[in-house]
């Protein structure tokens, strides 16, 4: 039997060993500095053992008030990159590659005086955050430069910019948060403006190996913001400015919830954002193994991308393997399970 999902993919220059993604998740488990801990090296180092080809770590801050909370990852100083250098190596070991979510959360930031395009809360318990001014914003761009920088000298196999989820780039591009009147507001063009200086500042610190992956929300679930027609415009240039992969999401702009929640829901979002040359990755409780592998089949999209089924089940890519029948371990997965292990996924208690 022959399997999509765990069929190796190329992605820009990276090899993925299948086509099972670890989507990013926040732990909120970081020291106060923004270093990963000890959380971190079992939290990842589990689901690359499990298996999946392409992990990318959490949202991770490009500056100390661009984090969702105190406890959130940071990459804005050499000693984080430092902390996150073994969890990547042990990875590796496992034939898994990792990726990471650079990020500012704008409004969203649980600190004092949050930045955002406009002055417009995300909801009525939130502060209302200061306007940035141009000097804000060409510093927030020169951050996400530096913490690509970072990101690919301590390691990292692909960068990944988050613009989804009622996060700072997204405030940016949504007509519903950005009521700015200079050259960052207004026509869709001068409301993605950050996000392309922030792409191409980012991928002139990456070598051209290294894929770029944007994360967006393709619809804002409410009359009058983002949806995927408001996108398509975009992608050409976007893989014109050295995009490779388009990871589809939705919602999170302002507090409310999609009409419709069920396994696969954000598929048709990503089909609809198909382009030339761009890799697509959906996500969205994808976690049944047919509905994941039909997916690929009817192009769809290229990656799947799991959040909470791998919270549930970090070996889910081994088991979904045994399930459907296929190699034990997946063809084109990294170095053999040991045998304790290997006996106990089987329901078999290993000897002392």
């Amino acid at each position: 039997m022959t399997s999509l999902l765990f069929s190796p993919f190329a992605l820009g220059g990276l090899a993925l060993k299948n086509r099972i993604v670890m989507a990013p998740m926040c732990q909120y488990r970081a020291k106060d500095d923004g270093c990963a801990t000890i959380w971190h090296q079992v939290h990842y180092g589990a689901r690359a053992v499990g298996g999946v080809g392409l992990l990318i770590v959490e949202a991770t801050g490009v500056t100390p008030i661009g984090r969702i909370t105190g406890n959130d990852l940071g990459l804005w100083n050499d000693a984080q990159g430092e902390a996150m250098r073994g969890i990547i190596a042990f990875a590796h070991t496992q034939g898994a590659k990792v990726g990471i979510q650079l990020a500012h959360a704008g409004r969203k930031a649980a600190f004092p005086h949050p930045l955002a395009p406009s002055p417009l809360p995300f909801s009525p318990d939130h502060p209302v955050p200061g306007e940035m001014d141009v000097a804000e914003i060409d510093k927030v761009v020169d951050s996400f430069a530096e913490a690509a920088r970072r990101a690919v000298a301590f390691g990292f196999d692909l960068i990944e910019i988050h613009a989804a989820h009622g996060y700072l780039l997204h405030q940016f591009i949504s007509p519903l948060s950005n009521r700015r009147t200079d050259s960052y507001g207004g026509s869709p063009e001068n409301r993605a403006r950050i996000l392309f200086r922030v792409m191409t500042a980012v991928r002139g610190r990456m070598p051209a190996t290294v894929p770029l992956s944007l994360r967006i929300s393709a619809s804002d679930y409410v009359e009058g913001g983002l949806s995927p027609a408001d996108w398509v415009p975009l992608l050409g240039d976007l893989r014109k400015n050295g995009l490779d992969l388009l990871h589809v999401s939705s919602g999170g702009l302002l507090p409310v919830t999609p009409p419709a929640v069920y396994p696969g829901y954000q598929l048709p979002l990503a089909s609809r954002l198909r382009h030339p040359g761009l890799a697509l990755a959906a996500v969205g409780i994808l976690e049944d193994y047919a509905l994941a592998e039909n997916a690929l089949n009817q192009g769809l999209a290229d990656l799947i991308a799991l959040g909470r089924g791998l919270l549930r089940d970090p070996y889910w890519p081994i088991h979904v393997a045994r399930q459907a029948g296929l190699a034990d371990p997946p063809a084109g997965a990294g170095p053999e399970i040991p045998k304790p292990y290997d006996q106990a996924y089987r329901g078999i208690s290993p000897r002392p």
